[in-house]
Parts: C-alpha cells; structure tokens; sequence
C-alpha cells in the first residue's frame, strides 16, 4: 500500500502538479468543474495518508504547496459537499495530525466561503457555491432545483471541527438548524427521501438510497454521535431511527441467500445495490455497540453479511474488482446486468466496510479480502504512470478510463494501509473518519484532549 501510494504521489507530482487529479494514459493534469477554481484537490486528499504513511518528503511537498500555492479566491461553481469533504476535511485532518497553524488558517479561511449557500428561507443549503461571489444555486440535474440528501447531510462533522477551531459558533448553528428541519418534517415509513426543497422544506420526490444520493448521511448521523464523545443523543436516536427504517424496509434476501440494501422509489423496490452504499457494513459496524444491548450482535452479524455481499460483487467479475452498480432481480446475483454499470473508479467503500470488520472482530477472512483487492488493483489498475479506473470489471482485456481520483490517493489506500496495520494507528476509540477518510479527532469535553491525542496517536 505504502509502494501504491509513493507511485499514485510520484506520477501525480510528474505529469499534473497542483491540477486537481491525474490522467495517467495521456500524463497530464484534470481539474473538472466540481471543485469551482480550487486545485490541487490530490494534494489536499493526500496529505493525512503521506503523513500516517511516514512519507514524510512527499508531506512536505504537500505542505509546502498548500503554503504557496493554495488560491481560496476563485470564481466557479463548485459543490459544497465535495469541497467540504475533501478540502475543508483535508485540511481539518492535516491539522489535527500535525498541529501546522498553515492548515488551521487555510480552512478557517475556507470555511467562511461555504456560508453563503445557506442562505435560503429553510437554512438547507444549496448544492453549488461560488467562492468568489459567494453566490449559490442547486444543481441542474436535481430534481425540481431541490438539494440533495447526502449533500446536506455530510457536513456536520467538518463544520463542528470549524466551530472548534474558529470560536464561532455559526457552523455549528447551520448543521443543528439542517437537523432540526429534518426532525421537524413527515418521513414516509420513517425514511429519508433524497431530494428536499431548500425553499419549502418539504420532500421533493420518494426515492430513497443508501447509495449514491443518500449515503453518507446515515454515516453521519453515527458518527456525529461518537465524534461527539458520545453525548450527541440526538444523532445517536436519529440514526438508530433511521436504521430501524431501513431494515424493515430497504434490507432484503436474495434467494441465493445474500443480503442486500435495496433502493426505495415511492413504495416500490427497485433491487439494486451501489457500490457507494457498501460503506454501510463499516457504518452498521460502528453503531453496533450503541444501540440496544440486545441488538449488538444483530448489528454486527448484518454488518457482517452486507460486507460478505459486497465481497462476492468483487468476486463474481472476471477483474476481482466491483461494479459500480449490481442487482439482484435476473437470476444473476451482485452482479451488474446493464453495461453502464460495470465500471470501477479506483471506489474505497468495500474495503472501507473491510477495515472497520477487521477491526471490529479481527477475523482474518477481512485481510484476505483486502489483499484480494490489492492484487486486482495492481494487476488491472495500474498503469505506466499511475492508477486508472476501468470501464468493465467483467472483461479482463481491460479499458482504463484514464482518471486516478484523488479518493483513490485519500481513501482506497489509506483504508487499505489501516485494514494492515495494527489497531493502534488512528484507533477509533481517538478519532472518526469523515466520507473521504478524513481522521477527526473525537472531542472531549476536557481541554487537554488535543494535545493527549496526537502525542498518542503517532
């Protein structure tokens, strides 16, 4: 993982230094439109992994670019939640590690920029921020301009670490004030649809997923609760609530016996699993041992059977690697039926669902799997000049898709650094994991955590 690493920074520092990620086929840089003007999104998603990792001359070029390079005033539209989970994130974690005054400064600064997208009449933000103008819109392709579940949804712990660090209260006030809206509001069956209207406050359309769309919400929810030292009971309702939903009315069994999360449109089951909802092992994982005693190894052993899932999506193609996408409905089982979901972008969340199991029950079958991955990535993935994601996990004369995301550089890697390396690296008793594998620290209420923390962790 630590070779992996040194050669996804080395071929990103070649061919495409301070653009937002790599195109190893063609050696040169990407910088996309989600990000509005920010760059080097890589370099930012890289720093905590080059540091855990010991890469300490690959750090320091890091740093070093954030400390000169690293422009906050740029025009463009850019996502809120993609520059909060992977910059304002970055940065948090890049902080809490090292204690550098740099990062603090970059991402209070950073911080202020993302406010104005929650000014609407409900406090829900909108999907696109411009960071120059401070203006802010949602997305075209959303249903009826409305925002989007596990957009708003996956800023509370980013934006509690910002109150922590700014002494103001504001963004702390902007997640508590999303919270109580979505208390507030009817849930059918006691699910969260994913579209909401930032100007009504009501449910835009009946879709519900725990893939793409409404994800890391959930994640949030627990996570919220044990960033919060464990006194955050309304996170931890909230999410013990939600799951209930989702297992009465999302969790299925395949007739080949494998549990899956469907996904829900107005009351029909449309039998397809993501592979963005397979972060939902981990997640049902870590929220094993908070709910009621009596589920725990309920919790645990659902856990353990979603991750088993996602292994045999991984499993049944002829790459070792998952598809984007796999259903259940034609015989076929965890596999993708349809050629647009066949493809594999370097995603983290199965081996992330491996390294939480591994380190919840330390059974060995969670590192094999992973090295499978590991062997699957070197053997399709890489390329000369870095790592690509494929077109189709089914056919092993494989078409590379010319893109190393920089999710591969901050999550795929670190969660596979994590699964084989000892308990005691970023221990999940100290710290908790933003959605692009971002380590927070867990806040204390006494004042001499931070200090303890980091003596302790590395």
């Amino acid at each position: 993982m630590l070779q992996m690493m040194k050669f996804a920074w080395d071929n990103y520092k070649r061919y495409a230094w301070g653009k937002n990620e790599l195109r190893p086929l063609t050696r040169n840089g990407h910088i996309g439109n989600m990000f509005g003007g920010l760059r080097g999104a890589s370099i930012i998603d890289s720093l905590d992994t080059l540091y855990v990792m010991g890469l300490m001359d690959e750090y320091n070029e890091a740093k070093e670019w954030v400390q000169t390079s690293l422009d906050l005033n740029s025009n463009g539209e850019a996502s809120l939640f993609e520059v909060n989970i992977r910059y304002v994130g970055g940065l948090l974690s890049a902080y809490y590690l090292t204690g550098e005054e740099l990062f603090k400064n970059k991402v209070v600064e950073l911080g202020e920029k993302l406010l104005p997208a929650f000014n609407t009449p409900t406090g829900i933000p909108r999907g696109v921020i411009n960071l120059g103008s401070g203006t802010s819109w949602s997305w075209g392709w959303a249903s009826a301009g409305s925002s989007i579940l596990a957009e708003f949804g996956t800023l509370h712990l980013e934006f509690v670490h910002l109150t922590q660090l700014s002494n103001n209260p504001i963004y702390t006030e902007k997640v508590m004030n999303i919270r109580k809206l979505l208390n507030k509001i009817e849930k059918p069956h006691g699910l969260y649809p994913n579209f909401l209207s930032p100007v009504s406050g009501n449910w835009v359309q009946h879709h519900v997923s725990i893939g793409g769309l409404g994800d890391s919400f959930y994640e949030y929810l627990i996570k919220s609760y044990l960033m919060s030292d464990k006194t955050d009971e309304d996170a931890k309702t909230t999410y013990y609530n939600a799951l209930e939903a989702i297992e009465a009315n999302l969790v299925q069994k395949s007739p080949g016996g494998l549990t899956y999360m469907a996904e829900w449109r107005g009351g029909i089951l449309d039998h397809k699993m993501g592979h963005l909802a397979c972060f939902s092992g981990g997640m049902i994982g870590i929220g094993a041992d908070d709910g009621a005693p009596e589920k725990r190894q309920h919790y645990l052993d659902l856990a353990a059977e979603i991750t088993h899932t996602c292994h045999e999506s991984y499993t049944r193609s002829a790459t070792k690697l998952g598809p984007e996408a796999f259903r259940f409905d034609s015989g076929a089982e965890a596999t993708a039926t349809r050629l647009s979901d066949r493809y594999y972008i370097l995603r983290p969340e199965v081996i992330e669902s491996y390294m939480y199991m591994w380190r919840l029950t330390h059974d060995p079958k969670y590192r094999e799997w992973g090295w499978e991955a590991v062997e699957a990535l070197e053997q399709h993935c890489r390329v000369d000049s870095g790592f690509s994601g494929i077109r189709d996990v089914y056919t092993t004369t494989v078409s590379h898709d010319n893109m190393q995301q920089s999710f591969f550089l901050s999550e795929t890697l670190k969660y596979l650094y994590l699964l084989f390396s000892d308990d005691d690296l970023l221990p999940l008793e100290d710290w908790v994991f933003n959605t692009e594998a971002h380590p927070l620290p867990i806040i204390r209420t006494n004042c001499l955590q931070n200090e303890a923390t980091q003596d302790k962790t590395l």
